[in-house]
């Protein structure tokens, strides 16, 4: 679209700026365990250096061989972040847009999948001037020139690279190697930190620095030695073990980060300059001048999170958030969070309760809906669960609840509207039934050629699109404007044949496509239903702690005044 034409043509003009720049690179890696932080600690540092007045930019990179996170369990590697362009990525990118509060272009995000592909594209096409390809040193290379790409797009001053996995894991050890690569042609210029933890365990009492220790000469062997250490744990780092490990591990004293578990993740930057992180690092990068530090709108934002004068409680309802005897929220993490950032706008408390749809298969469970202000259904695929999800929708509509649905959660609204309202018999969803008489929700009739080839990639509308807003309307009021622009990620759409007789029963379209031919929001007038519209797009990838997204806020807004 033509925003996205105009943020290609800004970073070829970046890109140009650039070229005489010195650019600084700071790589993060785990030590000891998966699941350590790395991508909040990256996230967090990426803020007080940009808050030194520093472009700064953040890559993720993916150890799998997956071309992209499209295709990934969203169970087992969590929620799935679209990028402007259309990129399917790893979470750790909404967090990094928004913690820096900015858009990230698709370069930023690779995996070991996609490295691979573009070497023997490029071995397919003879652009490496017919020598031997080997996996040393071709594919360093290419992570190397993706990475300086990055930071040429972005003129950034540092980039920020979080390496995915553990030191040690066979998967990484190519990416480490790129690291070691660009340490030894420019020391000056490349900083290593490793997010290592340290377990208290309850049998000793006693935090243990042997992990640590061990995990940083594992990163030794690569080739790699760690500037920084962030010493994650359940407490704080105590003198005498910061001392040991800086021992050990071969790390300045001063250059040994305690980083504690914190109630909120948005307090990470603001306890990493208590340290003088932010100071540290651009003394290692020797990047001379800075500004004084300036995290004044972050802490304001993250008083107001911990300073709600009153609760509002939101279920969210969805079909990923079981795995056994656990629940996992990084599935709907942008969710979530957008949440969040609207309650504390309207200075609220959210208490969000996460909800699988299947018990709700049992009608007689519904009445248990009635203790939540607020019902979201989030985006998602397949028919699991779908049958509780009608109902809870059906529920919140009968009974005036307020009701966000998002993605397969308009198209939910929607079905449901045309079964239980209009009742229309016989009707489904391509995705649910594609059998049925009536399908209200269908592919595209320009897609269903690539669906009967298996090229179900191609057929995904994913990225920014612009759609238009009906004046007047619940959707138009929130985001005062005429035209906006949301990311999307689906299949499926409101099928055009049937919009006629849903608008004359009652639902209002209020965002279109500009041709009209695709409807984006949903809505139910104000006067009927305190709050109930669907949006076909991703508004939770917007979401910015510092600028929460409309259609949230206008969504919290109205769940609280109708407790």
């Amino acid at each position: 679209m033509a925003r996205n034409t105009e943020k290609r043509q800004t970073g070829r003009k970046a890109q140009k700026r650039s070229t005489n720049k010195q650019h600084k690179f700071l790589f993060v890696v785990g030590g000891v365990m998966s699941g350590v932080g790395k991508g909040v600690a990256s996230s967090s540092i990426a803020k007080i250096l940009q808050a030194r007045g520093l472009t700064v930019t953040a890559i993720k990179i993916d150890p799998y061989i997956n071309v992209d996170a499209g295709t990934m369990n969203p169970t087992e590697h969590g929620e799935v972040f679209v990028l402007g362009g259309g990129l399917e990525t790893d979470q750790d990118m909404g967090n990094y847009e928004r913690f820096l509060g900015t858009d990230i272009p698709d370069i930023n995000y690779m995996t070991t999948g996609s490295v691979y592909q573009e070497v023997i594209r490029k071995e397919r096409n003879l652009e490496y001037d017919g020598k031997n390809v080997e996996v040393v040193p071709h594919i360093p290379l290419q992570v190397i020139k993706r990475i300086k790409k990055a930071a040429q797009v972005a003129n950034a001053d540092v980039t920020i690279i979080e390496i995915g996995g553990t030191v040690g894991e066979y998967q990484n050890i190519l990416f480490l190697e790129a690291v070691r690569m660009m340490k030894t042609k420019t020391p000056d210029d490349v900083a290593v930190v490793m997010v290592s933890y340290l377990p208290v365990p309850g049998s000793i009492g006693e935090m243990k620095t042997k992990p640590t220790q061990t995990a940083a000469r594992t990163l030794n062997s690569a080739g790699v030695f760690a500037d920084f250490i962030l010493a994650r744990g359940p407490v704080a780092l105590d003198k005498k073990r910061k001392e040991k490990i800086a021992q050990f591990c071969n790390v300045e004293p001063q250059n040994v980060i305690s980083a504690p578990d914190v109630a909120s993740v948005y307090d990470v930057p603001l306890n990493f300059e208590k340290d003088k992180l932010s100071e540290r690092i651009c003394n290692v990068l020797n990047i001379k001048k800075i500004q004084k530090s300036d995290l004044s709108a972050w802490r304001r934002f993250v008083a107001k999170s911990k300073n709600g004068h009153d609760t509002v409680k939101i279920a969210v309802v969805g079909k990923y958030f079981n795995s056994g005897d656990f629940i996992l929220s990084d599935v709907y993490l942008s969710v979530l969070e957008a949440i969040k950032y609207s309650a504390y706008k309207l200075g609220l408390k959210p208490d969000i309760h996460y909800i699988s749809s299947l018990p709700f298969e049992d009608k007689k469970k519904l009445k248990e809906l009635k203790q939540y202000d607020g019902i979201l259904i989030p985006g998602g695929f397949g028919t699991t669960g779908i049958l509780g999800k009608l109902n809870v929708v059906k529920y919140a509509r009968e009974n005036k609840i307020p009701y966000f649905g998002i993605c397969y959660g308009m198209q939910l609204a929607v079905l449901e509207y045309a079964k239980n309202k209009l009742r229309m018999k016989n009707v489904s969803t391509t995705e649910i039934d594609p059998s049925a008489q009536h399908l209200v929700i269908d592919i595209m009739p320009e897609q269903k050629e690539k669906v009967a080839k298996s090229d179900m990639g191609g057929t995904m509308r994913l990225g920014e699109y612009p759609a238009v807003l009906k004046r007047g309307s619940i959707a138009r009021k929130a985001y005062g404007a005429d035209e906006i622009s949301e990311r999307h990620r689906h299949r499926y759409e409101v099928n055009p044949e049937y919009v006629e007789k849903l608008s004359a029963g009652g639902l209002v379209f209020s965002g279109t496509s500009p041709d009209e031919r695709l409807m984006e929001i949903v809505e139910l007038p104000k006067d009927i239903h305190p709050f109930f519209v669907g949006a076909q797009f991703h508004p939770e990838f917007h979401a910015r702690p510092l600028s929460p997204h409309p259609l949230f806020t206008a969504f919290v807004k109205a769940s609280y005044e109708g407790k």
